[in-house]
């Protein structure tokens, strides 16, 4: 393309204006009105966000989230045909920074370090081909895991050798799957979360531990607090009654020195009396 001269500019001296890059797009949009495919589907999203903020709940140097745009190009931006994991967490950022969702250019170039996606019929291979070779290539995303929460044993991860890609995660005795970013287990477990019963899939810490979500990490101290009273009951208990065996000994040796006071004055002696 020529270059738009000025009236008066010489051609032989104009210089070219600097080329400077287009910027990202700002017209972004966060929601696409569409829901997660089940109800199951949205609670094992939020059981993931919940346990890991509760677990580092006194970290500010994280983000998590599920279920929300990740935009990581601007081609990807103006298509508009992406929508972000069902979990994500990027560690060493600013987790106090509000977010509608996550935008590479506006992160320092961060990409989710951790990535969760729940498997339904309609997007099993889109997770498992599309999406797992887009956060192998270009996320470039450390840990991969996806699970069907309506199949108990479809838990599978990757952790990402960057010379050769995605290499399968072996699981231990439990089946559970080490994802090493984040120094948890994921595992799964059964129970009833927000009324629903199903396998849930869970954190567990390297001790085996489960990561709880804070409605049961409060239910956790309020039973250990129950058992410390429970304890100072029983150590109050046993002190009462130590109590009253050591009254009922005093009581016996009063009695005894009496019977032999009684005794030695019918025998004629004075147990009053001071030996000389």
């Amino acid at each position: 393309m020529p270059v738009e001269l000025t009236t008066g500019t010489n051609p032989e001296t104009a210089v070219a204006p600097e080329w400077e890059p287009p910027l990202p797009p700002t017209d972004l949009i966060f929601d696409d009105g569409e829901p997660l495919e089940s109800n199951r589907h949205r609670i094992a999203m939020n059981v993931l966000i919940r346990s890991l903020q509760q677990a580092w709940s006194q970290r500010n140097d994280f983000f998590t989230g599920g279920n929300m745009f990740v935009y990581y190009s601007s081609d990807q931006a103006m298509n508009r045909d992406f929508r972000g994991p069902d979990f994500f967490a990027v560690l060493d950022v600013d987790g106090t920074k509000e977010r509608q969702g996550w935008v590479v250019w506006l992160e320092g170039g961060r990409y989710p370090d951790v990535i969760v996606e729940l498997l339904s019929p309609t997007t099993a291979r889109i997770d498992k081909v599309t999406k797992k070779d887009l956060y192998q290539r270009t996320f470039r995303t450390p840990d991969y895991f996806v699970f069907d929460p309506f199949e108990p044993n479809s838990l599978q991860g990757w952790h990402l050798d960057i010379s050769v890609g995605y290499q399968p995660l072996v699981p231990n005795d439990r089946g559970w799957l080490w994802c090493e970013t984040l120094g948890f287990w994921l595992g799964t477990k059964e129970g009833t979360i927000d009324r629903e019963a199903a396998v849930w899939l869970r954190f567990y810490d390297g001790d085996g531990n489960l990561v709880p979500l804070p409605e049961e990490a409060a239910q956790q101290l309020a039973e250990e607090e129950r058992q410390k009273a429970q304890q100072a009951e029983q150590l109050a208990e046993e002190e009462r009654q130590n109590a009253e065996i050591e009254r009922q000994r005093a009581e016996q040796a009063e009695l005894k020195a009496a019977r032999l006071a009684e005794k030695l004055r019918a025998m004629g002696i004075d147990p009053d009396a001071e030996s000389e």
